[in-house]
C-alpha cells in the first residue's frame, strides 16, 4: 500500500473511533511496524493527529472545552497524582493562587497547611478550601458556567492586587512549539495574568493534554514547570531545554 493510501487510511479510522492502535494499523494495511511509526509521526508534525502510547488519537477541536463535571471524571488517578505533589510544594507562609482547573482542585485535599494564603478564581474550589479552614480569596468577575471560573475584566482587576509565590494552573493544550493553550481567550488571559504575577508557576496537567492545541494562548513553555504522570522517550526529547517536566509516577 502506498504511503498516501495508509495516511488516508489512518485518518479515516481515527474520525470513526478517535483512536487507532498501530497493531490495528499494521493488520489493515500489511505493513512493518516501524513503516506505521514513520506514518505517524509525519501525520503528527503536521497536525493530523496526536501521537499516544501504542498509536494515536484525535486532535481536540480547537474550541473543544469539556464541563468541569466531565473534566472531573476523567483520569481520576493520575489527577490525585499528580495532585499530590503539586501539594507538596506548598510551604508554610506561601501565598497561592489554585486555578479552577480539575486537576487543580484535587490538590486542596491534600493541603494540610493553614498558615497559608490561597487565591482563586474557581467556584468549585470555594468549600473545601474553607472546610479545611485555610484563608481564601475568591477574585471577583463573571462567573462561567461551563468551567466553574470566574474570568473577565473584573477578573484581571482582581489579580492586579495579589503577589504569588506560586501558581497552580489548569490547561487544554500543552506543545512544544504553541506552548500552553485553552479554548477560552477570556481564561486564558486569566491564566497568564496569574502566571506573570507569580515567583513560581506550574501547569498540572495529565499526558493526555500533550501535544494537543486549543484556541488560545496562555504563555509559552518556557514560563511554567510542568507537573504530569507519564512522558515517553520521544516527547521528553522534544521538551528538552524548553521546559521543566516532573513526571510523577507513585
Amino acid at each position: 500500500m502506498l504511503t498516501p493510501e495508509r495516511h488516508r487510511l489512518i485518518l479515516q479510522l481515527l474520525k470513526e473511533q478517535n483512536i487507532v492502535k498501530i497493531q490495528e494499523i499494521v493488520d489493515l494495511t500489511n505493513t512493518s511496524e516501524s513503516t506505521i511509526r514513520r506514518d505517524l509521526s509525519q501525520l503528527e508534525k503536521e497536525k493530523h493527529l496526536k501521537r499516544i502510547h501504542g498509536g494515536a488519537s484525535r486532535l481536540q477541536g480547537k474550541l473543544q472545552e469539556p464541563s468541569m463535571i466531565e473534566k472531573s471524571a476523567k483520569n481520576l488517578q493520575e489527577k490525585r497524582r499528580i495532585a499530590q505533589y503539586a501539594a507538596s510544594l506548598v510551604e508554610k507562609g506561601d501565598c497561592i493562587y489554585l486555578d479552577a482547573g480539575s486537576t487543580v482542585l484535587e490538590m486542596v485535599e491534600f493541603l494540610n497547611l493553614t498558615d497559608i494564603v490561597v487565591v482563586t478564581n474557581g467556584l468549585t474550589h470555594l468549600t473545601p478550601l474553607l472546610n479545611k479552614g485555610i484563608p481564601t480569596y475568591l477574585i471577583g468577575g463573571f462567573a462561567k458556567l461551563n468551567t466553574n471560573a470566574i474570568i473577565g475584566r473584573g477578573a484581571l482587576a482582581s489579580l492586579d492586587l495579589y503577589r504569588f509565590d506560586k501558581c497552580f494552573m489548569g490547561v487544554n493544550g500543552i506543545h512544544s512549539q504553541f506552548g500552553f493553550t485553552t479554548p477560552d481567550q477570556e481564561e486564558a488571559m486569566v491564566k497568564h495574568k496569574a502566571i506573570s504575577l507569580s515567583r513560581e508557576a506550574y501547569v498540572l496537567a495529565d499526558d493526555s493534554k500533550f501535544s494537543e492545541v486549543a484556541f488560545a494562548k496562555i504563555a509559552d513553555i518556557s514560563e511554567a514547570v510542568v507537573i504530569t504522570n507519564a512522558l515517553d522517550d520521544e516527547t521528553q526529547t522534544q521538551y528538552k531545554n524548553r521546559t521543566t517536566i516532573k513526571v510523577v509516577t507513585a
